[in-house]
């Protein structure tokens, strides 16, 4: 009846707000995480399981052990009871060469010190028994020797009403290397049902209700080398991300670059010619098969042979690559652009393929359909204005029909203005 009483007091009450000075920042730190969160589990701790044995099946409960304490190798079976089941706060008056002045109130509910048994009911000393309590009213550590101090092997603390959802870490400020019991920590909502589980249990152990319980940690292999493999991702992140920046903006420089070249089936469907050392031999692109055609006595409508239109005397006279810089020798394959423009057949291929599809003198596309010659020897795109025959051959000049110059001609005029002067009588 009295644990019953207990338990209801426990859910109807709020809870006391006597907790340590750096309790409040526990549960705002990382410690403080979901145990949804797993990569920071995986990164930072070790997880574990608290599991009641006396049910079948099993009921199990996530856990998470402390920093501080023993560390459980293998699994630990005992039989787990709440402090306040037992103990009350010692009174004042009570001898005990042990104990060490506190600041907290002691609560056998919390498991605060300093706590004495109450009572004829007692754990065995030699009896393996777990230690339930409840976070909040002192630190985690003073739980921890004031279970070790009562004889218990193992201690369960229970989340509170704030974080009910949250495994904490639980570990200690000052130097906690007296601790030698294992510690625990496991949600609000579990700490409850398995208290209420005791309550109603039918199993007593030293004339206290109890269950048995099994404690057990699962230690990740990355446990240790978690951190350091933590502290060079974010080492080489920067470094990755520059690389991924810089291999977007080569990809899209080579996407560019493609862009801007001549494709090869273009390229080799151009006609060229052969310098024979007096004149130009004419062949077919490759691709045509133009020697089977000529054999056979066929025309090939693309070979660069036919032309249709007559060609300006420049396109015949080009005897030197504008590439190399070299006169066309004897027996030269020379390539015909668009344009009308020779070169050597491997270097300008090599330019339009590898680097431009312009032609290196005029500019024009050599992907785009070819057109009618012209006098200039530029490209129709880029071919200056015809001067006036005037200006041309100035020797050559037309008689103009303004009238000269006389004395009563201004000096500064407009050319305009220069018509509209009468001429003088003689």
């Amino acid at each position: 009846m009295y644990n019953t009483l207990v338990l209801l007091a426990l859910l109807l009450c709020p809870q006391h707000a006597h907790s340590f000075h750096s309790d409040w920042l526990h549960r705002y730190t990382p410690g403080s995480r979901d145990d949804s969160s797993w990569l920071w589990s995986w990164a930072w701790a070790s997880d574990g399981t608290v599991s009641v044995v006396d049910r079948s099946p099993p009921i199990t409960f996530p856990a998470r052990p402390a920093s501080f304490g023993a560390e459980l190798n293998d699994p630990l079976l005992g039989y787990v009871i709440p402090l306040s089941a037992f103990t009350a706060p010692c009174s004042p008056d009570a001898h005990n060469s042990t104990s060490r002045p506190h600041r907290f109130k002691p609560d056998p509910v919390f498991g605060c010190p300093e706590l004495c048994v109450s009572g004829s009911n007692e754990p065995e000393p030699t009896d393996t028994w777990i230690a339930l309590v409840q976070r909040g009213g002192c630190p985690f550590v003073e739980k921890a020797r004031q279970a070790q101090k009562l004889g218990a092997k193992a201690v369960v603390v229970g989340g509170d009403r704030d974080n009910p959802d949250a495994l904490l870490n639980m570990f200690s400020e000052k130097d906690a290397s007296d601790v030698t019991i294992a510690a625990t920590y496991i949600k609000y909502w579990d700490y409850v049902q398995l208290s209420a589980m005791i309550a109603l249990s039918n199993t007593t152990h030293s004339g206290l209700k109890t269950l048995s319980l099994l404690i057990s940690t699962e230690y990740s292999a990355w446990e240790w080398y978690s951190p350091i493999i933590t502290f060079i991702i974010i080492l080489l992140l920067p470094s990755l991300l520059t690389f991924i920046t810089l291999l977007i903006h080569r990809i899209r420089a080579a996407r560019a670059a493609q862009r801007d070249r001549a494709p090869e089936s273009i390229v080799h469907s151009l006609p060229w010619r052969v310098w024979t050392g007096t004149g130009w031999e004419k062949h077919d692109p490759p691709c045509t098969s133009a020697s089977e055609d000529v054999e056979r006595g066929l025309d090939t409508p693309n070979a660069s042979t036919s032309h249709d239109i007559a060609l300006p005397p420049w396109v015949e006279q080009q005897l030197e690559c504008a590439i190399c810089l070299e006169m066309f020798g004897k027996g030269d394959r020379v390539r015909v652009l668009p344009c009308y423009h020779l070169f050597h057949i491997d270097e300008i291929d090599q330019w339009l393929i590898n680097k431009k599809k312009l032609c290196p003198i005029c500019k024009a596309d050599v992907t785009h359909p070819r057109r009618p010659p012209t006098d200039d020897h530029h490209s129709p795109e880029h071919t200056p204005e015809p001067e006036s025959s005037s200006a041309a051959t100035p020797s050559h000049r037309q008689p103009s029909s303004d009238p000269e110059p006389t004395e009563r001609t201004p000096l500064l005029q407009s050319p305009e203005r220069t018509s509209e002067v009468p001429q003088s009588s003689p």
